[in-house]
């Protein structure tokens, strides 16, 4: 009875929430939206385009927007669009994080050619910076687009990797509050982005009941995430990511053991890649078909054929990220080790493109 009620209150809370937030804009209207940018914009070959109050708003490429900047901008309202937007003032960030995430995408940059630049940077940070028109739409074509962001495998590498580390120095309950921290920092060293956001509030949710002990239920955590996300920007009821990101999730609780269990024939070191994205596509195949008209059936064998990689990928990327902060030199021999890695995952985009 209790968990219908509490379920109850986060639906009014979040309802409440939107018709506050719920642009009053009408079509026609000429508005001026005051922002910082939370989200890496998308950079087309002659466009850059980012989404303030739940406005799409797309800009000539240069000056270029980054994440972090604060933007002035005046257009006339067109659906969920803004036509032709006027930058009136553009104020680069000046705080710690973001001057860092360009010197980590700078060395990445010069060290990898594209497209495994691109790529790296997305799977690592979440860029989507240096990601040009072509190669999303490899990408978008092969049921690839959702790897090449930051994700909630990173945000468990990180946590992770932060926990185990800190229950060899301090009491455990210590080191958990100190993983959730280092979780939220990562999260907003990437960007907002809708995925990485529900990432960290499950990883929060899953550390908090490790730390006290209770068990951890990943359907109820994901509904808590979710509905926290949208009383705290219910806007993003609109955002595909997070659509996406919640479906894909959702799937991969109630389909991929089973799914696991009916392809037991198959080699274990297939079977396990195949059945979470024959699973995570089950959620978000109709989604993609509404959205774009098409989707690939057979991109859980695409995604199966280049899973392995991201890993391996994410945990070096992370390394010499670290390591370029201190020195460039020091980074770039690790760089070099996931040459090998980007180059299967381009392969395989490009064979099936």
């Amino acid at each position: 009875m209790i968990k219908y009620f509490l379920g109850l209150l986060l639906f009014a809370l979040f309802f409440f929430r939107y018709m506050i937030a719920i642009p009053k804009y009408q079509d026609g209207d000429r508005i001026r939206i005051r922002s910082r940018v939370t989200q890496e914009p998308f950079r087309g070959e002659n466009y850059q385009s980012i989404t303030l109050k739940g406005i799409k708003i797309y800009f000539d490429p240069y000056p270029e927007i980054s994440y972090g900047d604060r933007l002035v901008v005046e257009g006339v309202v067109d659906g969920r669009k803004l036509k032709d937007p006027a930058l009136l003032s553009l104020e680069k960030s000046k705080g710690f994080f973001y001057p860092l995430r360009e010197k980590i995408l700078s060395n990445i940059n010069s060290t990898l050619p594209y497209p495994h630049s691109a790529l790296v940077s997305g799977v690592v940070i979440g860029s989507k910076k240096n990601i040009f028109e072509d190669f999303w739409q490899d990408l978008k074509s092969t049921g690839t687009a959702h790897v090449v962001v930051a994700s909630g495998m990173n945000v468990s590498l990180v946590g992770g990797f932060t926990l185990n580390s800190l229950i060899l120095l301090t009491k455990r309950k210590k080191a958990v509050l100190v993983s959730i921290a280092v979780i939220w920092l990562y999260v907003l060293f990437c960007g907002l982005e809708a995925p990485l956001v529900r990432a960290g509030i499950m990883g929060s949710v899953a550390f908090i009941a490790q730390g006290l002990g209770k068990i951890y239920f990943a359907k109820r955590a994901l509904f808590i995430s979710a509905f926290t996300m949208l009383i705290i920007n219910p806007l993003w009821i609109w955002d595909l990511g997070f659509i996406l990101s919640f479906m894909a999730t959702l799937s991969l609780i109630l389909f991929e053991n089973k799914i696991n269990r009916l392809i037991y024939f198959l080699p274990k070191f297939f079977r396990q890649d195949f059945s979470t994205s024959l699973a995570a596509q089950i959620g978000v195949a109709p989604i993609l078909f509404i959205s774009f008209g098409s989707f690939n059936p057979i991109s859980p064998l695409i995604n199966t054929l280049i899973l392995w990689t991201i890993a391996p990928i994410t945990i070096l990327g992370m390394i010499s990220s670290l390591l370029g902060i201190i020195s460039t030199s020091l980074s770039l021999p690790i760089l070099y080790l996931i040459y090998p890695l980007s180059s299967w995952f381009l392969l395989v985009i490009n064979f099936f493109s």
